[in-house]
């Protein structure tokens, strides 16, 4: 397919440059697209349906045989060898059961090693004969060790997954989901689908996957390429909300940055926008050729406050005054006998004394200039904020030292949200088609704003865990969040099924849970392997010694290694690293087979995971945030992170519900 390709010539199909320029980065895009990747195998099932096709039964299913794989593969004729995970027909490959076979006669799924087929496992749905069991390279899959970046879950998605994964366009969906329960896997399989189903619109609309940080998402960015979708973008919310001259090199204290992100201050943003509206104090003399035309103070006052009322962008309505001061001049050269066209409305709209009127009555807002007036100016900010924010918050959230200009001021992370939402309060945010947010469970309400501006007329899917909230704004709950988001309606599903992370490091890491998320189920974990858990108390002065040496061993094992601590100790752990001769990556940077060992922060753990994950002294990353509540939300986020095995080394005392021996 990919040499098909390759071979074609464009000047056979166009004469025109630009066509030709388009055409041949289309063809370079599709070539890219049809890369051979050589430890993704193509297809990993297949499916032996019973009989011709029916009403019930998927399209062009009819007792024929299918092998389902990552990509559509057609051989020289262009008949398919290989269908996509996405088709209709391939659904049962993921929904049929004994119970419900689907007209599936027998399910066959394949398993390799590297790129090679060293294995298959067949199931007869439709033989009474046959007792259900548990695919063994189902099971093997999902507990692979892993090297390297995220890989897609094509071969594994489960029933409750499916469902979410090919719901459709038209619907936002929030999924929470615990740790191993694969809900970022389902967030961008979902993207993929979609693009499978709704192409054409999605490429005039664009999607976009939005992560915590820049490590997450290059963590996660091969899962599409390797689906064949490149054209997905991923971002950061402050990629979203960053301007030219607003950079963020300051940072906000817990109280204030709470303040900032509060959904109240878009009132107070929108206040101070249209604050800048001033009532017409005199005539209008609008001089055309002989003739004065003269509109009173009181006629632009009612055009103003239509305008107003209209509750329409302060940039759009600034550009309609012009055009209603110029119809009520046209309704006057009517009346005097005149016969005026949409031209001379023109003209009038662009007259120097309706631009200067224009100018006077409804001026340019600048929205960077606007949040470094209302951060600065405590009379401005009291205004604005009369009856939202009490005296104590507003003095909570204004500069201390006032900044002279936009390029000098220290903006915060949380401030630059507030230049967005004046931004399109100003004028509308572009939408998008389709949004993927993922851990936005640590989003504020301002931030949850800024996102959905930019899925107005589109859709969302919502991914995170209320209980790894680590922020001091976290989310309280979805349907709080998602009416910030613009999507009060959208669907919440949960998902409770453990895939990933072992039975007992989930099940000692879901002791916190009581505390930190009441009433939040805890994850079950489906693995049959338990997995490994230790948890050893050392003296202070041997914890960075008994650390290293926990590295060490794990080391022993196959697959990647996650030392996960407290961000303030990372500097020791790495000169303690180095002093041992075991070399390390920073989050982000890719594992090979012979650089296995990544030093985590444990601020940077969240969505990343590892084989094996070393934690050190658990305590420490407690003590780490701005509350207990916080710090036992990051432990857990930090417990959970491990796919095989986890060894916890302390020497401080470990919050009380962790105490108790494991096992006991």
């Amino acid at each position: 397919m990919r040499e098909d390709v390759e071979s074609l010539d464009i000047r056979d199909v166009t004469a025109n440059w630009v066509n030709a320029l388009i055409l041949t980065a289309q063809i370079e895009d599709r070539i890219k697209a049809l890369a051979d990747l050589a430890d993704t195998p193509l297809f990993f099932g297949r499916l032996d349906y019973l009989h011709a096709p029916g009403a019930d039964l998927a399209e062009g299913a009819g007792g024929e045989r299918f092998y389902i794989g990552r990509r559509h593969v057609h051989d020289a004729d262009g008949d398919p060898m290989v269908i996509d995970w996405r088709a209709p027909v391939s659904q049962p490959f993921y929904r049929a059961s004994k119970k419900d076979p689907q007209d599936v006669g027998l399910r066959r799924r394949f398993g390799y090693t590297g790129g090679d087929l060293t294995a298959y496992e067949d199931e007869h749905l439709s033989d009474p004969a046959e007792t259900a069991a548990v695919s063994k390279l189902l099971q093997q899959e999902i507990e692979r060790p892993r090297v390297g970046p995220m890989r897609d879950i094509v071969a594994t998605i489960q029933p409750e997954q499916d469902e979410i994964v090919r719901s459709g366009l038209s619907g936002s969906v929030c999924v929470q989901g615990g740790p191993g329960t694969g809900k970022t896997a389902v967030g961008l399989h979902r993207v993929a689908y979609l693009l499978y189903a709704h192409r054409d619109r999605l490429a005039r609309t664009g999607t976009l996957v939005i992560g915590p940080n820049r490590s997450f998402l290059h963590y996660i960015e091969q899962v599409l390429p390797a689906l064949g979708e490149l054209e997905v973008k991923q971002a950061t919310v402050a990629d979203l909300v960053a301007r030219p001259g607003v950079e963020v090199r300051g940072e906000d204290p817990a109280e204030a940055a709470v303040i900032k992100g509060d959904a109240r201050m878009a009132e107070v943003l929108r206040r101070a926008v249209r604050s800048h509206v001033t009532p017409p104090a005199e005539a209008l003399m609008v001089v055309r050729g002989s003739r004065r035309w003269r509109i009173p103070a009181y006629e632009l006052q009612e055009i103003v406050d239509e305008l107003l009322a209209r509750d329409i962008r302060y940039g759009a309505a600034r550009d309609a005054l012009p055009q209603r001061i110029a119809h009520a001049v046209l309704v006057r050269m009517e009346q005097a006998g005149e016969a005026p066209d949409d031209r001379v409305q023109d003209a009038v709209a662009r007259n120097a004394a309706v631009k200067a009127a224009v100018k006077a009555i409804w001026p340019v807002v600048d929205p960077a200039k606007l949040v470094l007036r209302l951060l600065s100016d405590p009379e401005f900010l009291a205004e604005h904020a009369d009856g939202v924010l009490t005296e104590a918050e507003q003095e909570l959230i204004r500069w201390a030292k006032p900044f002279r200009s936009v390029k000098s001021a220290k903006w915060s992370a949380a401030d630059a949200v507030l230049v967005d939402e004046v931004a399109d309060l100003v004028e509308r945010t572009a939408s998008l088609g389709h949004v993927v947010l993922d851990e936005a469970q640590d989003l504020s309400p301002m931030q949850y704003r800024a996102v959905g501006r930019r899925c107005t007329t589109g859709s969302a899917t919502v991914l995170g865990d209320l209980a790894q909230g680590t922020t001091p704004w976290a989310t309280r709950s979805w349907a709080e969040a998602l009416a910030q988001l613009g999507k009060p309606d959208a669907a919440v599903e949960e998902l409770t099924a453990g895939f990933r992370v072992p039975r007992d490091v989930i099940a000692y890491a879901s002791r916190l849970l009581p505390g930190i998320a009441p009433g939040l189920a805890p994850v079950s974990s489906v693995r049959e392997n338990p997995g490994a858990l230790a948890v050893t108390r050392v003296a202070d002065e041997e914890l960075v010694e008994a650390v290293v040496a926990a590295c060490r061993t794990s080391l022993g094992h196959e697959g990647s290694i996650g030392l996960i601590a407290a961000d303030a100790r990372v500097p020791a752990l790495a000169e303690a690293l180095d002093a041992a001769g075991l070399p390390y990556l920073a989050p982000g940077e890719e594992t090979t087979a012979r650089a296995r060992l990544t030093l985590v922060p444990a601020s940077l753990a969240k969505g990343l995971e590892y084989d094996y994950v070393v934690l050190d002294e658990p305590a420490a990353i407690v003590a780490g945030e701005a509350d207990e509540r916080t710090g036992l939300r990051r432990l857990y986020v930090c417990l959970t992170r491990a796919v095989s095995g986890l060894v916890a080394v302390h020497a401080g005392a470990l919050p009380e519900v962790l105490a108790e021996p494991v096992g006991g």
